[in-house]
């Protein structure tokens, strides 16, 4: 595909069970998303939307045998803008305890924790984010907003700088983050209707 018909917004496939929703929920606000599990139609994209459900050590091992890992960091080195949702937020710290230990991309430095005892698992259901910085993805959105969330998961990162969004669920866990041109919700846009397009909106006219 020459890069001046590079479509204006790219969808991995890597056979998550959200992919379908989030290429639906793009397509609902104008775009003609392309859905691929080719490398360089990775290294190429405009912007780049990496879904996900279920556990790491699955997502990763299918990032790897399609040849994605590399593709995926080069992009994000390159500056363009990315958007991880759900298990594509978690896989971009360095690893998750799922399992025992997985490692992950290492984008965001940080680990991936089992939520605490006492609230039932997985977290699912609508719940607020608190925004912790002002960002462009939160233009036209509240602070408080309930967004829908599947996980059993939460990310913990390093730097606390990179916590844009705050839940509670048992925990004060961040629901997004953000670093430079990468932004991650651990809840999903694409089931939390018109606010959580809003933020699919913001994303696809965003500038880092």
């Amino acid at each position: 595909m020459p890069a001046d018909s590079q479509p204006s917004v790219t969808i991995i496939d890597y056979g998550a069970g959200n992919l379908r929703s989030v290429a639906k929920a793009v397509e609902s606000l104008g775009h003609s998303p392309l859905v691929t599990n080719e490398p360089a139609h990775v290294e190429r994209a405009r912007r780049l939307i990496l879904p996900g459900v279920g556990a790491a050590a699955d997502t990763m091992s299918s990032l790897e045998r399609l040849g994605l890992v590399e593709p995926i960091i080069r992009y994000i080195d390159s500056g363009r803008p990315f958007f991880g949702v759900c298990l594509g937020l978690q896989v971009l710290l360095d690893g998750s305890e799922e399992g025992g230990w997985q490692q992950c991309l290492g984008v965001i430095p940080g680990r991936v924790r089992l939520l605490p005892p006492g609230r039932k698992v997985p977290h699912m259901g609508w719940n607020q984010v608190s925004q912790a910085i002002s960002h462009p993805l939160f233009a036209g959105i509240p602070d408080d907003t309930n967004f829908y969330f599947v996980h059993s998961y939460y990310a913990d990162p390093t730097d606390p700088a990179t916590i844009a969004g705050r839940t509670e669920y048992g925990v004060i866990f961040p629901s997004m983050l953000v670093r430079d041109n990468v932004v991650a919700t651990q809840f999903h846009p694409e089931k939390s209707s018109d606010l959580g397009l809003r933020l699919y909106l913001n994303f696809l006219s965003w500038q880092p």
